[in-house]
Order: structure tokens, then C-alpha cells, then sequence
């Protein structure tokens, strides 16, 4: 009966039996590997809560001092015994007999085959008789269908060894800090020591490793179990295998989110370089460290290459310098300052608006909005009176780009950024010409994208972080005005009077590039594209915090040079070739302008000279400034006396009355407001009256002359 009963278990197990490749392949690690485009770890993320397996290694990459004690303490006759140690059976049943003290009879593959099969597991009463039988009965159909290699391989990387630990790399990692490979005697010890019981008190683990290492070693006279016992106490008590680690966290969780397959195959490729992404995270992290002083402690960069779309570099935070290094400053929606203006005037361009050479006005003015004024400022804060299009671009200058805005209008413009990737919240109106300027909200990603779009003549398509089919581009901006605004953005000379003739945005190579900054200094911001590549940055706080003097050229544009010169350290760039029907022809302007140059035209649009009229001036004024409407709010911390309003004519003289008096003569006036609504003309020498305005004055005055 007995002999029966061993048969149909052999035949039933011979079945079940799984090969070597088929539980290795089953294995499945607590934490996924996020792998850059050449299969080099990324990033290590924890998605298994309920207990820590490391990854599966190969017995060869496993410490030969573990391998010797493993076999030494556990199962001295392994290579021997076919599965099951008669000998040490035998040997068992004898002690069990006379209560005496003998080694256990569970051989290693005997424990492999009770971790393959959960109804082979040792209960908390232990097994049962059958169980027993079946476990043995496993073991030899192990031991006859799998190399010992390959047996002891398994068993090192399913066995349990303390707490939530399964597997000899979670317990380097946890315990040791190391890898499986570079266990000394003293840690193959007590890694063999918890095997026999895992959840030991240190003083047991410590005895049992001492005894180990006796084995191990060939003269026992000179194991230190006394400095054994401290160094298992310390090692217990580590718990430095992290949740996640990498260099590339934020990158890592979106293409976790991403892949259906991430919590089956546990490993997710992605298109980033992993050289590259070093690089970036530590350009990012030495260039916010000097600007700790200025109040700046977060950062991003994104780096896509231009003729796929894949995602090279994904730095989403400066890591430990940040105080919130889980935003992810890639995706975040911050302002991008005056990073949109190259769109503005390459939609300008395109429908005809301007050209290259058109001069625009760059003084004050009031725009009249629904809102009431919108006075926009340049970031000098000075005026350069009448520009081209090349220069108003090129030293970003404000005040050009909001007249430009005016030709184009607020909605267009949206539209416009919505067809290259940047889909805003509100509508154009909502924005009105702040738009210009970059009052919306993107995110380094989408924005860096759009720029991509210019490198590859006004075509758009997505972004992949991930390996897969190429997403088909579409035209969303004429190829002949990307073309012109990228040849401005790479003009040293266009952006000379604002940031020099020799600035960190000038490379040894073809480069477009355009830096931004947004209200009170919050957001700071590098843009810009090589004949290959797309690179942005972005520097501020990621509280909202603003920094502390801060310009386009000291806070992201650092980090994009390095990061395009490390990417071209070996690589050429040369510029882009002119689209078909583009015109190019020599230009002049008039004297005390700008100088002459070549400039590129769309079909149709060109001239050879640009000057204003420069006809006499009629004799008619007119004020202008403030605006008619003007509503002037008195503020209640500075004092009242400090608080004068200013005007301004068109003509050098003229009579200033305010409510009918008299108050001022000559082309400018001062006035100490008072609240109220009020009348303002101005009358020329005879007393005609030219010009008349009416304002508003809100809150406390003082009294006396006004």
C-alpha cells in the first residue's frame, strides 16, 4: 500500500515538478527596474508592499563565501545525495528516538522544493507525515531534473531570511549595503545563520554565525565571535535599502503609471540615456547650489530629441536640495515669461504682419483693455525707442511683442499656442495681452516641445518617454517663419543690447535659444534647440517662492549651455537650410538706427530700406499720458506728498488745467493727486484747447494747494 501510495506521488510530482527557466521566469522581484534605451538601471522603485525580494541573480554573481557556509551549515552532503540525506534521516530518527540533539534532516533542495509548493510549507505546528512524504518525494524529482547549480541558485533567491527580507539580494541590500557578489566570510556567516532561524534575537543570529564561520574557516581558533556578536548587532539593524533610488524618480513613476506590463515583467524600458540623465541631474544640482544665496532651490530639464520626439534627460527636481523633491517640475504648470514671444512674432511673420525688419515702437504706452490699463514694461525697465522685429526679439524686448500681440490679437495667439502643444486654460480673451508675456501657465515639457516644433520647420507631433512607433508630425506653423524666427533666436548680434555681445547663451556651434522670466521673479526659464536636439530648463521654487535677482542669463541659461555643449562635445550642428521661397536681400535703415544687414523675407514681404516719416509734425497735441479713463489708486503706505502723478504731451508747450485750473506749463507735469473724479485739458499758448482727458482718483489724499 505504502509503495503505492509513493508511486502515484511520483507520477503525480513528476508532473507539477516545475523546470529551473520556468521559476526563474515566474520570479518576480518587489521592486520594478525602470531601464535607460541601452538596458542600464535607471531607477529602482518599490511596488510590492508586503514583502522585499530584491532582483533574481545568477549563482555566479552570488558571494563564494556564502555559497561555502550555505552548504556547510544547511546541507553538508548536497553535491552527494540525490535530494534526500539518508544518512542525516537516519541519523535524526536515532536522536528523535533517544531525545537526543541531532542536525535536521530537511535537505537544501528538500526546504526549495516546500518554497515552490504552498502545500508544502512548514506550518506553525510543522509539517505533517504526508507532507513530509511529499516533500520528499519533491525533492528527488528536483534533484534528478535540475542541475545543483541551478538548485542552489533557486533556493538563495527564494529563501526567507528576516522580517519582510526574501532572497540573498534584498538581504545584501538591506543588511550589508552590497551586492550578492561581494559578501565577505564574516556576512556569508550571518546571512547563513538567518536561514536556520530569520527572525532570531541578534545574541541567537550571532551564536549561530560564530558557528558558521568555525565551519568556514580552517583554523576556528581564530574566529572573533565577540567582534562576530557586534557586527551582527549593527547589521540587523540597518534597514538602508530604500524604497527607490536612482537618478531619475519622476521619470521613473510616469513610466511606471504607463506601462499595463510594469508589475508582471518588473523591468520598463524607457528612451532616456542614463550617461545623459547623470549629467543633467548633476549640471542642475552644482548650478542651484550657487544659487542658494539668490533664494532658488528647485529645477528641472527636459531634453528631446528632435527628429523622434523621444525623451533623452527627465529631471524633474534637484533632488536633495529641494524642500519638495516629489514635484515633478517637468509636468508642473508654471508661467513661461517671455519664452512664448517666438511664437507671437513667427504668427506674425507667417500671416504678413511683420517681417524680420519691420521696426516696432518701443516706448511707453497704455493699452485700453476691459480690465481697465495694461501698461507693459520692459525688464530694464528702459525704452529703445524704434526697433526691428530681429532686435525687439532677439533682447526680448516687452513693449514690441505687446504691439505685435495687438496686430495679432489675443485669441489668435491662443489658438496658435494651442496647435503647437500648450493647451492653456482660458480662452485668449481671459489673457488678453499679457499673453505676450506669458501670463498663461505650461509645463517645462509642453513648452520644450513647442519648441521642438520650431526646430523641425513648424511641424508638431508628441513626445515618448517610452520605446515604441514614432508619432506622425503635423504642420502647425509655416516652415518659412520658424525658419526666420530660429535664425533670429541664434543672432548674437540681435540679442546684444540686452544681454551683451558675449553671453552664456552664445555657443560654439548652431544653436536657437531664448530665455524667460515670469512675474516677481517666480519662474526662470532656458529654451532653445541645436540641429538635433531640444533642451529646456527651468530654475525657481516649487512653493512659488520668488528668487532673489535672478535673470534669464544667470539662472537656466547655465545649465541649458552645459547641458547642449555636453550633448555637442562631439557632435556638430550646423544651421538649418532655408525653406523654398524664402528671400534673402541686403537691408538698410535710416542714419542712427540699426546698421545694415542681410535679412530673410517671406515671399512677397520684402524691401530693401525701413525708416519712419519723417514729415514735420502737425500743430495739433495731444496728451499722452495717463490714458483717457485712467483710474489712479493712492497707495495708503507710501506718504500722500510722495505720490505725484505725472503728464505728458506730444508738444513742448501747452497749459496744463485740472478742474479749470491752471496747474503746470511745458510738454510734462507733476500733479499731488486728490480723490475724486477730475477733468485734465491742455491748452496751447493762446488758449485753444487741445486735448482733454478725464480721470479718477481712489483713495486718501492730503489736504492744501493742489
Amino acid at each position: 500500500m505504502a509503495l503505492a501510495i509513493a508511486v502515484a506521488m511520483t507520477s503525480t510530482y513528476a508532473l507539477a515538478t516545475p523546470s529551473f527557466n520556468e521559476v526563474k521566469a515566474r520570479y518576480l522581484s518587489s521592486d520594478a527596474l525602470v531601464l535607460d534605451r541601452q538596458g542600464e538601471v535607471l531607477q529602482r522603485v518599490r511596488t510590492d508592499k508586503r514583502v522585499r525580494k530584491g532582483q533574481w541573480v545568477a549563482l555566479q554573481d552570488i558571494s563564494p563565501a556564502l555559497r561555502t557556509a550555505l552548504v556547510l551549515s544547511e546541507d553538508k552532503r548536497f553535491y552527494e545525495h540525490s535530494g534526500v540525506d539518508w544518512k542525516a534521516v537516519s541519523a535524526a530518527a536515532w536522536g528523535n528516538l533517544w531525545n537526543s540533539k541531532t542536525r535536521g534532516a530537511s535537505t537544501i533542495t528538500m526546504q526549495l522544493a516546500g518554497l515552490l509548493d504552498e502545500d508544502l510549507k512548514r506550518s506553525a505546528g510543522g509539517r505533517s507525515v504526508v507532507q513530509k512524504i511529499e516533500q520528499t518525494v519533491s525533492a528527488q524529482l528536483l534533484d534528478s531534473g535540475w542541475r545543483k547549480d541551478q538548485l542552489l541558485e533557486a533556493y538563495l533567491n527564494l529563501v526567507p531570511f528576516r522580517g519582510e527580507l526574501v532572497g540573498i539580494d534584498a538581504l545584501s541590500r538591506t543588511l550589508f549595503g552590497k551586492a550578492a557578489q561581494g559578501l565577505d566570510k564574516r556576512e556569508a556567516a550571518v546571512a547563513a545563520a538567518l536561514v536556520r532561524a530569520p527572525n532570531a534575537k541578534a545574541a541567537q543570529v550571532a551564536q549561530r554565525a560564530c558557528s558558521v564561520l568555525k565551519m568556514v574557516e580552517i583554523d576556528s581558533k581564530t574566529v572573533d565571535c565577540e567582534g562576530l556578536d557586534l557586527f551582527a548587532q549593527a547589521a540587523l539593524q540597518r534597514r538602508d535599502f530604500a524604497a527607490s533610488e536612482g537618478v531619475a524618480p519622476h521619470l521613473a513613476q510616469q513610466a511606471l503609471r504607463k506601462a499595463a506590463d510594469a508589475t508582471r515583467s518588473n523591468t520598463v524600458a524607457t528612451t532616456l540615456s542614463a550617461p545623459l540623465q547623470r549629467f543633467a541631474v548633476q549640471t542642475l544640482q552644482q548650478q542651484l547650489r550657487e544659487l542658494q544665496a539668490r533664494h532658488v532651490e528647485d529645477g528641472a530639464i527636459i531634453v528631446l530629441d528632435n527628429a523622434s520626439g523621444e525623451v533623452l534627460a527627465w529631471v524633474g527636481s534637484s533632488g536633495a536640495l529641494s524642500q519638495a523633491a516629489e514635484v515633478d517640475g517637468v509636468t508642473a504648470l508654471r508661467q513661461p515669461g517671455s519664452t512664448l514671444k517666438p511664437f507671437l512674432y513667427a504668427q506674425a511673420i507667417a500671416e504678413r504682419r511683420l517681417t524680420a525688419a519691420s521696426l516696432l515702437d518701443d516706448s511707453g504706452t497704455q493699452i485700453q483693455t476691459s480690465g481697465g490699463l495694461y501698461i507693459p514694461q520692459n525688464y530694464d525697465h528702459h525704452f529703445k525707442g524704434w526697433v526691428s522685429v530681429r532686435t525687439a526679439l532677439g533682447a526680448s524686448l516687452n513693449v514690441p511683442t505687446v504691439r505685435a500681440l495687438v496686430m495679432v490679437s489675443p485669441d489668435a495667439f491662443h489658438k496658435q499656442l494651442t496647435a503647437l502643444g500648450l493647451p492653456l486654460r482660458e480662452t485668449g480673451d481671459y489673457y488678453g495681452y499679457s499673453l505676450a508675456l506669458g501670463s498663461a501657465e505650461v509645463s517645462l515639457l509642453q513648452l520644450t516641445n513647442a519648441y521642438r516644433a520650431l526646430a523641425n520647420g513648424g511641424r508638431y507631433s508628441g513626445t515618448r518617454f517610452t520605446p515604441g512607433t514614432k508619432a506622425e508630425s503635423k504642420p502647425v506653423l509655416d516652415a518659412g517663419a520658424a525658419f526666420i524666427v530660429g535664425d533670429i533666436l541664434s543672432d548674437p548680434n540681435a540679442r546684444a543690447r540686452t544681454f551683451g555681445s558675449d553671453s552664456i547663451l552664445a555657443t560654439r556651434f548652431w544653436t536657437a535659444v531664448k530665455t524667460g522670466t515670469s512675474k516677481d521673479m517666480r519662474d526662470n526659464w532656458a529654451m532653445g534647440y541645436s540641429q538635433r536636439y531640444t533642451v529646456g530648463v527651468w530654475v525657481g521654487n516649487a512653493s512659488g517662492a520668488p528668487m532673489w535677482d535672478v535673470s534669464g542669463t544667470t539662472g537656466a541659461a547655465p545649465i541649458w549651455a552645459a547641458v547642449m555643449n555636453h550633448l555637442h562635445q562631439s557632435l556638430p550642428s550646423r544651421a538649418p537650410k532655408a525653406p523654398s521661397g524664402l528671400v534673402q536681400q541686403a537691408i538698410g535703415f535710416a542714419p542712427g538706427s540699426e546698421a545694415p544687414r542681410q535679412e530673410w523675407f517671406m515671399p512677397g514681404t520684402q524691401q530693401t530700406r525701413f525708416a519712419m516719416d519723417s514729415a514735420p509734425a502737425s500743430s495739433s497735441a495731444r496728451i499722452t499720458a495717463p490714458a483717457n479713463g485712467s483710474i489712479i489708486a493712492l497707495d495708503p503706505d507710501i506718504p500722500p506728498k510722495s505720490q505725484r502723478l505725472g503728464f505728458a504731451a506730444d508738444n513742448a508747450g501747452g497749459r496744463w488745467l485740472m478742474d479749470g485750473k491752471e496747474f503746470a506749463r511745458g510738454a510734462t507735469a507733476q500733479w499731488l493727486p486728490w480723490p475724486g473724479r477730475h477733468v485734465v485739458q491742455l491748452l496751447s499758448s493762446s488758449g485753444q484747447k487741445l486735448d482733454e482727458i478725464r480721470l479718477e482718483v481712489r483713495g486718501a489724499g492730503v489736504a492744501g494747494k493742489r
